[in-house]
This record gives structure tokens, sequence and C-alpha cells, in this order.
């Protein structure tokens, strides 16, 4: 795995990837190289404007490149729903749950969620559960789910998911990290048999727009030009955050609820397997979170034999 990079993604023509958020950053850096290697790429996105933008981008810097866009915002079901709808029976390869948000201010989503577990994780658990049959209909499918280091910071709290007893951003984002890591781990448990096989991933500390999104929205000016700051002197390039992920969803030998990061002090370099806090394996909490998430999002995954 030394050294591996984006000229080491497998033949990918004849596959289909949907990755969400893909209209920037690592997402964006993701959908270029999968669609750059020969898959058909659907950019899943929030914004039209961005997202199209984005495919436009893509198609100059890879010409002939297979990319589209699809609507899809992952803080509404009705949204997810319409997107799964959407792409009725066609065989679906590849998901890659990377879309996010980090470290906002307090807010809910259209159905009533904490913002940051209803996007990064209720938004993401509904859309693969919705997508599951096209899943089952592809030869070899695979789920990347983009979680962080930041996972570590805490574990999540199963009576509180939606952070109604107490809301403070940093533990919040990384619970929804942490939910990212049981999702994975359980659904890799539930696909043992016959199913996708699922994993996750880790950028490191990449150079995105993602870390001053709360600062902006709050208009803390001396917070935004810090985390810009961190970005220019600390961080790796997004295409440099974007290879855990490409290793995760495309390379052979990897094996379900495998978790994959940068090698360097897991901030920066060569993909290869990463730690994990003991609680993102937990059988018990993965069981549980799936329940709660079933419930919360009114969707239930068919067709596993695990």
């Amino acid at each position: 795995m030394t050294g591996w990079n984006a000229t080491d993604i497998p033949d990918q023509r004849g596959r289909t990837a949907v990755v969400t958020g893909a209209n920037s950053g690592i997402g964006y850096v993701t959908a270029r190289e999968l669609a750059r290697a020969g898959a058909r790429v659907v950019l899943a996105c929030r914004s039209a404007a961005r997202g199209s933008a984005a495919v436009d981008r893509i198609r100059d810097e890879v010409p002939g490149a297979a990319v589209e866009f699809g609507a899809l915002d992952l803080g509404d079901l009705a949204s997810v729903r319409g997107f799964a709808d959407g792409w009725a029976d066609r065989p679906l390869d590849l998901l890659v749950n990377n879309a996010g948000v980090m470290a906002l201010p307090y807010g809910r989503t259209a159905d009533g969620f904490e913002t940051q577990f209803g996007v990064n994780h209720l938004g993401h658990f509904a859309l693969t559960g919705l997508l599951l049959p096209s899943l089952l209909e592809a030869p070899e499918p695979r789920v990347c789910a983009v979680s962080s280091v930041l996972h570590a910071l805490a574990d999540i709290d199963i009576g509180d998911l939606n952070s109604e007893k107490q809301y403070r951003r940093w533990p919040t984002y990384a619970r929804s990290k942490t939910a990212n890591l049981l999702f994975v781990h359980e659904l890799a448990r539930r696909a043992a048999a016959s199913g996708p096989v699922a994993v996750a991933a880790h950028p490191g500390y990449a150079a995105t727009s993602l870390h001053a999104r709360g600062a902006q929205m709050e208009g803390r000016k001396g917070m935004e030009r810090f985390y810009e700051t961190g970005n220019r002197v600390f961080a790796q390039s997004a295409e440099g955050g974007a290879l855990p992920t490409l290793y995760a969803a495309t390379a052979p030998g990897v094996r379900p609820d495998d978790f994959y990061g940068p090698r360097l002090l897991m901030w920066r370099g060569a993909p290869v397997r990463s730690w994990r806090a003991s609680w993102t394996v937990d059988d018990a909490a993965g069981e549980r979170l799936w329940a709660a998430s079933e419930q919360l999002t009114g969707v239930k995954y068919e067709g596993l034999k695990g």
C-alpha cells in the first residue's frame, strides 16, 4: 500500500457510483477521480447550482467523464426518498456517504433532528437503506462512509441522540462521526452473508471549507480566519484527503468494517488501516443505534441475510 495514490484506482468502467456532497472538497475529488477511472458518477448535492457547476468542472478536467447531478438534501428525508425513488431499479455499485456538516450552531433538520446527527448519520442511514435494493443488484457493491478521526472525542449518547439535554458543537460532531463508524460496523455484520461491503474512511486534516462553516454562519470572523490559516499551514490538500476514501471505495482486499486514514499520525499521507475507538466496534451499541435510526427515519433495510 506504500505510496498508493489516485492513479492506482482499479478500472471502474462499467460501474456506477453515487457520491454525496460532491460539489466541493473531498467529495468533489472523490467523484472526479472515480470518473477519471471510468465510473459513471452521480454527484448527489443539496445545491443545484453548485452541483451542476461541479459537474461542468469535472467534464472540463476529465474529458468524456460520465458525470451527472442529482438533487439530494440529507437534512430532509423527503428529499432523500425522492432521490432514491428517482434511482428506480438501476444497479448501484458504489455509494460514498461523504457529505457532512461540522461544528455548527444548534439547529434542526426539516424532520426535527439535531442538524449534525440528522445530516451526518440519519440522512445517510436512510439513503443507504432506500438504495439497498439497487446495491444488491450490483455484482460487487460497496458502501463507504466518511467519518473523522475526531470521532475519538465522544461516544454516542443513545438516550440523547438529538442533543436535547446539552448541545456542544464539537462533541456533537464527534458523536455523529462515531455514529458513521457504528453504522458501518453494524451494516458489515448484517451484510456478512449477502450484501454490500461496508467500509469507512477519514481524511485526516484536509483543507476544505467544512471547518469554517459554523464560524461563517455566526459571523465570527476571527475564528473563520483561524480555520483558514490552519488549512493553509497544517492541512493536506483535498486531493490528499480524498485518498483514504478512494482506497476504501475501490481497492481490492478491502474487508468489511475496515477503516482507512492517512498514514502519518492519522493526519496526512498515503492511506492505511486506521486506529478507531473501541466504542465504534461495540456490537450492542451498533444494534441500539440501528434500531433507533430505523425508528427515527422510518427506513428498514430489506434483503440482507447476515
